[in-house]
């Protein structure tokens, strides 16, 4: 914490005001926009562009709930105490907008304290721990408006709270930006997938079309006369999943064999954050799970069901647990992992995911089920250029994905050393850049 900042209680830099403003609609009281917990726990801003519930209110509760450009708002109420408190800055001035139950309204005192600093000090984990301590309740906690107004806040002189706030804003914006990005690569993988998966390309580098080239019926549907309609049956030597080890995550050792579980298991590739890892002498016993370079895996119980991704060339032996089940190609297809990943995890395979689960005794496929899937089949060459396509995709989200954790990552960084006092800004107020700022934390 700085050792030159003040520290002020909530109550001497804003009014504070617990909503209990409920979703109902009277007849006698007028229709407004109801700004609810989801709109303030989901969203760092609120704008006009929110899909706000109608409701209505009385006058009284419209003049003292009434939201106004640069007010801040916290949940007030949660599961769990410590996912409370959690702040929104009202963004724009929006007409009869009006804060709703399980929520406080804050409005700073505008000579005071900035908006967005205030939000940003009450997103700290400095905070959040002072409420979590003190919510109160058993099964489902709240704060008082004496906690809320008991919060203590940092206070550096107005100007270099604006300009706080102005960097962690333009850090917000980029990661808008960046996630807005990523969905727009999503929707164009999901279609390309769509296309080339059931129409395809020709010779000539051309999508098909039932107008421009000749399809027949199959299993599947409409498709190419050049494809064929397979069944993983065809096509695989292996389908099978592991064990947990006995003795379970006892047995569980910092190196040695990977252990793959259905949490590592991710659409674009393995997710290694979390891992496990196995002794050699008990990976000896489970051989007939272990798996290699381009088996696809595929999840096969649990919530995370039909989520896949190619098994990438390791350092060292990996292993699946009982949720992971492998799927090994034959020699002549095994370069095609990649183009079978992207089939089972488009809706062609997805499709067939959910129907046999809904359709089985148990939730959770079976290894008949697996192997019974249908999968179209072209050519070698056009496989192969489908894949490359679908493949350019996933890069470019990759690349975007990583882009989007360095921004979080900054932000964090950001918010720990200029809300703390830590990074003064004093050669920000002379109009030092953010990316100077990201530079000099690099050297």
């Amino acid at each position: 914490m700085s050792n030159t900042w003040p520290t002020r209680k909530l109550r001497e830099l804003a009014d504070i005001r617990v909503s209990n403003v409920d979703k109902k609609v009277v007849a006698s009281e007028k229709p407004v926009k109801l700004c609810n917990y989801m709109d303030v726990y989901s969203n760092e801003y609120v704008t006009g562009s929110l899909p706000f519930m109608e409701a209505s209110a009385s006058a009284t509760e419209l003049e003292r709930f009434g939201l106004n450009k640069g007010d801040v708002i916290i949940t007030k109420d949660s599961e769990t105490p410590d996912d409370i408190g959690i702040p929104a800055v009202i963004l724009d001035q929006i007409d009869n907008l009006v804060c709703g139950y399980h929520l406080a309204l804050i409005r700073p005192n505008a000579d005071q304290v900035d908006s967005i600093y205030l939000a940003k000090q009450l997103a700290t984990s400095r905070v959040a721990r002072f409420f979590a301590l003190h919510a109160s309740g058993s099964t489902r906690f709240g704060l008082s408006i004496s906690t809320i107004e008991s919060v203590e806040i940092l206070t550096p002189p107005k100007p270099e709270q604006t300009k706080i706030a102005e960097i962690l804003s333009t850090m917000d914006r980029a990661i808008e930006q960046t996630e807005a990005l990523i969905a727009k690569q999503q929707r164009i993988k999901i279609g390309l997938m769509q296309d080339l998966l059931t129409r395809g390309i020709d010779e000539h580098g051309n999508r098909r079309s039932e107008q421009t080239h000749k399809f027949k019926d199959s299993s599947m549907g409409r498709i190419p006369v050049e494809w064929e309609a397979l069944t993983l049956d065809d096509l695989a030597v292996h389908v099978g999943s592991g064990v947990t080890p006995r003795g379970g995550e006892a047995v569980y050792t910092k190196e040695g064999v990977l252990f793959i579980r259905s949490q590592n298991v991710h659409f674009g590739g393995l997710l290694l954050s979390d891992v496990s890892y196995l002794p050699q002498r008990i990976h000896d016993t489970m051989r007939r799970s272990e798996v290699f370079e381009n088996d696809v895996l595929l999840n096969i119980t649990g919530a995370s069901i039909g989520r896949c991704c190619t098994m990438p060339k390791m350092n060292c032996s990996a292993n699946v647990n009982q949720h992971v089940c492998a799927i090994r190609l034959n020699q002549a297809t095994q370069s095609d992992a990649g183009f079978l990943t992207a089939v089972i995890e488009s809706s062609i395979g997805q499709n067939q995911v959910l129907k046999f689960n809904a359709g089985g005794n148990r939730e959770g496929l079976n290894y008949q089920q697996v192997r019974s899937f249908v999968i179209p089949w072209p050519k070698t060459e056009e496989r192969q250029q489908s894949y490359a396509l679908i493949k350019g995709a996933e890069e470019a989200l990759e690349v975007s994905g990583c882009n989007l954790d360095k921004l979080r990552a900054l932000k964090t960084a950001l918010m720990q050393d200029l809300l703390s006092g830590k990074q003064r800004i004093t050669r920000l107020l002379n109009n030092m850049e953010v990316g100077d700022y990201e530079a000099e934390q690099c050297l």
